[in-house]
């Protein structure tokens, strides 16, 4: 054995150890409410794919069309030769879906919020981040240079002391000819907690400041508002953010993110983000499934799923609830099953395992430490029997109730 291997074998040990290894799952099944793994199909509660279109017959036709008539790859970055018909298609989807000028897609939301970001604040510039956004923003703020703030989950007063701080700051810079920025970046529904942003608060904050408002609308597009793109449109707060972003492989069913916001806003980008300028630009039918996934989501079948969605995560939230779990207040398809330690997270979702549910543990450091749970999520290819079968299987988890702290028997 090399050092170099021996070194990575005694860094995996340690992993092990703290009950943190992680290990690829084969899932040989279409996604949806049933997968199938390793040879047995399990009741699935961890997908993203909120209205189960992943699988929809639309979405893949589409594909099959684009792959049809363009191929499978795009063969270079978009600004080389690789921007194809159906990226600008779904653009101007997007831009129309989420009522803006313009909208500009990217590989994936890691690379969304690494070239926004890095484009728009540098080392002259403050970024401030709510605790809990997406380790995304958190890298991606790192690596732009920006002075990084954190304020506490939600905390509004946190939020304000940081911004004040920030004025005095950058009203006394002499750093550059540049006007020093403050960007604030939340996530309108938080990723593994489930809860809202309480982003009029946050807006009306940075009006008052001048500061510039990104919002990841990642877990709420297709879920919220009359047109179903987001909490931003649920909040009438379009013309008070600045740079609205999201992801095409949760609700929409697809792959890919995207920002949408002012033509100048997208033109900016395109010459600045890099993630967006050096990357080989993504396949054609990812593109193209996307755009029929937009369009559904504001078809009266999209309605139709959502209120299916709402019916079913309100029937499991009743369920949790009488069973003693603490959930958000708030209307949201992920439920956080928090269990505390990572080794009891782990054993509950194996339990749920050999009972046929589907329920990974989420721990650090997708968490905090002593943070691990469960991270429930439902979709509209669930059923109401489907629903049962969960709460059935989690009450049947041998002496669950009196090893968790704060869980109600």
């Amino acid at each position: 054995m090399s050092g170099f291997e021996a070194e990575l074998n005694e860094r995996l040990r340690a992993v092990r150890e703290q009950a943190l290894h992680r290990e690829l799952r084969r899932v040989d099944s279409p996604p949806s409410a049933r997968i199938t793994v390793g040879g047995g199909t399990l009741l699935n509660f961890s997908s993203n794919d909120y209205l189960g279109l992943a699988n929809h017959p639309a979405l893949k036709e589409a594909a099959i069309r684009a792959v049809e008539k363009f191929g499978a790859g795009a063969g270079a970055s978009r600004l080389i030769c690789g921007s194809l018909a159906p990226h600008h298609e779904l653009e101007a989807a997007l831009a129309e879906f989420e009522g803006t000028a313009a909208a500009l897609t990217f590989s994936s939301g890691y690379a969304t919020a690494l070239g926004v970001i890095g484009a728009l604040v540098g080392k002259d510039d403050v970024i401030v981040l709510d605790k809990l956004v997406h380790a995304s923003i958190v890298d991606a703020a790192r690596l732009s240079g920006a002075k990084l703030r954190v304020f506490k989950h939600n905390d509004l007063d946190g939020l304000e002391q940081i911004l004040r701080w920030a004025d005095t700051r950058n009203k006394s810079s002499t750093a550059s000819a540049k006007r020093p920025r403050t960007l604030i970046v939340t996530e309108s529904v938080f990723s593994m907690d489930g809860d809202l942003a309480p982003l009029r608060d946050i807006a009306r904050l940075k009006e008052r400041h001048g500061a510039w408002l990104m919002v990841d609308e990642a877990h709420a597009t297709g879920l919220f508002g009359a047109r179903r793109s987001g909490l931003v449109e649920e909040f009438g707060l379009a013309d008070q953010v600045e740079v609205r972003m999201g992801t095409l492989g949760k609700a929409v069913g697809a792959a890919g993110g995207y920002v949408c916001g002012t033509r100048a806003l997208v033109d900016y980008l395109v010459n600045r983000a890099r993630s967006f300028i050096f990357s080989t630009a993504p396949v054609p039918a990812a593109a193209a499934a996307a755009a029929a996934g937009v369009k559904l989501i504001q078809s009266a079948e999209g309605e139709r799923l959502r209120t299916r969605l709402w019916a079913l995560v309100n029937q499991l939230k009743d369920g949790l609830i009488q069973a003693g779990w603490p959930l958000p207040a708030v209307r949201s398809a992920i439920l956080p099953l928090v269990i505390g330690g990572e080794r009891k997270a782990m054993e509950i979702a194996t339990a749920l395992r050999e009972q046929k549910i589907f329920v990974p543990a989420i721990r650090y450091p997708t968490v905090a430490r002593g943070q691990a749970r469960l991270r429930v999520t439902v979709t509209a290819a669930h059923t109401p029997e489907d629903i049962a079968a969960f709460t059935e299987a989690l009450g049947r988890v041998s002496n669950l109730k009196s090893q968790i702290p704060n869980l109600k028997s």
